[in-house]
């Protein structure tokens, strides 16, 4: 039987691909965001995954802003990495796990999520940042296949941070009853706070921040009482992000181990946070 290992929670800021890619981590504005990553990175390298699915937010690049689902997962053999306007990031394909995406869809499904399949879709920098954090240098290739799972944190109204808790604990679920044995990490990305545009253009609050963190290893429900405007108030309009951070506690058990913690203020214009969680038995 297939299980839930580890999750991964962290910020998916399009410069820190960016300075991966342009070999800037050693830089002075970027070395404390990347040194920040080290544990997490040594402890996720010595346990690897053999598949992982990873939850995040399309940017306007594979969802069109005219048909927006709520929850899609796909399920292709292959996914393209997205140009952006300045050209792919030169990072390798991503490989897909058909036969247990199509396993998560159809538990989801009998868990009456309404899920919207992708048999194609290109990635974008939400999906890669997050697996160049696990893994900065990949080669040809990720280190194993990658389910993604899109989330609607773009347009109003977006799903509630109490549904998308829900939606982890019923993928923790599904993953369990695969009949295959797997170690499965699951992803949630996106935040911490910041906002791009509007009067709270530059919005960045790190107490917020702070408490969430703290909250999402043994008080994720109280997290997800919170509302979208709590989100948005709180952590600005681009900081709603934060409930794929639930998708993926959900997905673990009510037992989890804290094996690294990163927080860094700013990456370009945000607040970069990362937590990493062994799942309990």
């Amino acid at each position: 039987m297939a299980e839930v290992t580890w999750g991964l929670a962290t910020s998916h800021v399009p410069s820190i691909g960016a300075a991966l890619d342009q070999g800037k981590t050693e830089d002075p504005y970027w070395k404390p965001l990347f040194d920040g990553y080290r544990p997490a990175r040594a402890w996720m390298s010595a346990h690897p995954p053999d598949a992982i699915v990873l939850v995040y937010n399309d940017h306007g690049n594979a969802i069109s802003l005219d048909l927006m689902p709520t929850f899609t997962i796909g399920t292709a053999a292959r996914f393209e990495v997205a140009d952006e306007g300045w050209g792919r990031r030169p990072v390798p394909a991503v490989i897909g796990h058909p036969d247990l995406a199509t396993h998560l869809v159809e538990s989801l499904l009998d868990e009456e999520f309404d899920i919207t399949v992708a048999h194609r879709l290109e990635v974008d920098h939400g999906l890669t940042v997050p697996l160049s954090v696990y893994c900065p240098e990949p080669g040809d290739a990720w280190p194993c296949p990658v389910i993604p799972v899109v989330v609607n944190v773009i347009q109003h109204p977006q799903p509630t941070a109490h549904r998308c808790l829900a939606l982890g604990e019923a993928i923790g679920r599904a993953v369990r009853a695969y009949p295959e044995d797997l170690k499965v990490a699951v992803f949630g990305t996106g935040g911490m706070s910041h906002q791009l545009a509007g009067e709270r253009a530059g919005l960045i609050n790190p107490a917020f921040d702070r408490m969430f963190l703290d909250k999402i290893q043994d008080a994720p429900r109280s997290l997800a009482d919170l509302t979208r405007e709590d989100y948005v108030r709180a952590a600005g309009s681009e900081g709603i992000e934060m409930i794929m951070w639930l998708v993926m506690r959900g997905a673990l058990g009510q037992n989890v181990t804290r094996i690294a913690e990163a927080y860094h203020v700013p990456a370009s214009n945000t607040a970069a946070g990362l937590a990493l969680f062994e799942n309990g038995a």
